[in-house]
């Protein structure tokens, strides 16, 4: 199974799947931190988080995998959401609520 099979595998085992610096408990850099703390906002307690730093062929592979350059990345019901940015906007704006509405995350 190739980095690329893995990583689907992963985005696709649970409705909220973060790529992130280090741990939703101890994450080691800002912006992984934040989308974390977002999502404890929202209420998420089921989070399945892959520390990049454990693992050089997913912390590349995940870059290629969505095409997006930078960590930390969220994937809700499979789909790539964004990173801290977007994810930060998502959530002032009230879209990102709306999407973990009717999932069992809580």
């Amino acid at each position: 199974m190739n980095i690329q099979d893995v990583i689907r595998e992963q985005v696709s085992s649970a409705p909220v799947v973060l790529y992130m610096k280090g741990t939703p408990q101890f994450p080691q850099c800002g912006f992984s931190a934040t989308v974390a703390q977002i999502l404890k906002h929202c209420g998420v307690t089921k989070i399945f988080a892959v520390n990049v730093l454990e693992n050089d062929a997913i912390r590349q592979g995940i870059k290629e995998f969505a095409n997006w350059p930078t960590i930390p990345q969220l994937y809700i019901n499979g789909e790539f959401v964004g990173g801290c940015d977007i994810v930060r906007e998502m959530y002032e704006n009230g879209e990102l609520q709306q999407m973990l509405a009717d999932l069992d995350v809580q």
